[in-house]
C-alpha cells in the first residue's frame, strides 16, 4: 500500500464517499426531500420558484460548510487521540504517584 497521506492528497481516498443504501430511514427522508423539491419547483410561479431555489441553494451551502467544520474537528480530535496515544509517554496519574 502506498503512503496514506499521498493517497489522500491525490484524491484516492474519499472520506465523504459513502452510501445511504443500507440506511432505510435516511433513504426515506431523501426521497421525501426530492419529491417535495420536484413538486415545488413545478408548482411555484417563476418568482416563488426562484426564491425557493435560492433557499435550497443557501441551505446546501450552509449544510456543506457545517459538514466541513465537523470533518475538520473530527480529524483534529482523532489526531489528538493519536498524539496522546503514541507520542505522550507521561502516565496520567503521575502527580498522584508522587504524593
Amino acid at each position: 500500500m502506498k503512503n496514506f497521506i499521498e493517497e489522500f492528497y491525490y484524491g484516492n481516498i474519499e472520506p465523504q464517499a459513502r452510501s445511504t443504501k443500507q440506511n432505510k430511514a435516511v433513504q426515506k427522508q431523501m426521497k421525501i426531500l426530492m419529491t417535495n423539491e420536484d413538486f415545488l419547483t413545478t408548482a411555484l410561479s417563476d418568482k416563488n420558484k426562484k426564491q425557493f431555489l435560492d433557499y435550497v441553494n443557501a441551505w446546501s451551502i450552509v449544510n456543506g460548510e457545517s459538514n466541513l467544520d465537523s470533518f475538520i474537528m473530527g480529524f483534529r480530535l482523532g489526531a489528538k487521540f493519536m498524539l496522546d496515544t503514541f507520542v505522550t509517554s507521561e502516565p496520567p496519574f503521575e502527580d498522584l504517584l508522587r504524593e
